[in-house]
C-alpha cells in the first residue's frame, strides 16, 4: 500500500520540479522569512482542508524542496496532513504506520499576531520562536512575550518520493530524511 502511494504521489507532483508551476497551482513558501530552511515546505492550504475529509495520495497538502549548492529548489517528495483528533488506526488508513512516521509538533512558542519581524529573534545563538527554539513551556513562552501552542498544525507524513526507493528513505526514519528537522520537538506515531 505504501509502495502504491508513492508510485501515486511521483506521478502527481512531478510536474512541480519547477517552483513556478507550483505557484501557479496554489502552493505557496511556508516561513519565506526564514531564508536558510533545511527543507522549504510549499504549502497549498485548500489541499490542507480537504484533507481533514479525504485522503487523496495525488493531491497533498506541501510540495517538499531543498535548495542544491546553486541555491536552486529540488523538489524532493511532498507531505500529508491528517486532523489533530486522528488515532493511530485512522492514519494508518491513510498512510501505513508500520511504514511511515506520523508526526506533530509540540510545545511551540510564536511571535503575537502583528509581530512577523520577532520569528527573526534569537537568544544564545538559539532562535527564541518556532520548531528549532529552546523555548518549550508556557511560563518560558510568556517571559519572551510569545504566544504558547501545546499542539501545532495536526499530524503530518513526509514522503520523499525522489530521494530513492528505499521506503527506509522515502519515509524516513525521522519523517522526512535524517537531518530534515533536527532539533524540533515532536510526538509520533508509527514508522
Amino acid at each position: 500500500r505504501a509502495a502504491s502511494i508513492v508510485y501515486v504521489l511521483r506521478g502527481a507532483i512531478a510536474k512541480y520540479r519547477d517552483t513556478t508551476a507550483a505557484v501557479a497551482d496554489g502552493y505557496r513558501m511556508f516561513a519565506p522569512q526564514i531564508k536558510k530552511q533545511k527543507v522549504y515546505h510549499f504549502t497549498n492550504n485548500w489541499a490542507g482542508v480537504q484533507e481533514a475529509f479525504r485522503f487523496d495520495p495525488r493531491k497533498p497538502t506541501s510540495l517538499l524542496y531543498k535548495k542544491d549548492a546553486h541555491g536552486s529548489f529540488v523538489l524532493v517528495g511532498a507531505m500529508y496532513v491528517a486532523p489533530k483528533r486522528f488515532t493511530a488506526e485512522q492514519l494508518d488508513e491513510r498512510v501505513p504506520t508500520s511504514v511511515a512516521r506520523w508526526h506533530k509538533h509540540v510545545n511551540w512558542c510564536v511571535p503575537p499576531r502583528g509581530e512577523p519581524q520577532r520569528w527573526l529573534e534569537r537568544k544564545d545563538g538559539a532562535p527564541v520562536f518556532g520548531p528549532e527554539s529552546p523555548v518549550a513551556t508556557k511560563s518560558e513562552c510568556d517571559a519572551v512575550h510569545g504566544v504558547f501552542h501545546p499542539t501545532i498544525f495536526g499530524w503530518m507524513v513526509h514522503a520523499n518520493v525522489f530521494a530513492g526507493d528505499d521506503p527506509k528513505v522515502i519515509w524516513g526514519d525521522e519523517h522526512a530524511g535524517h537531518d530534515m528537522h533536527d532539533g524540533m520537538r515532536m510526538e509520533g506515531s508509527g514508522g
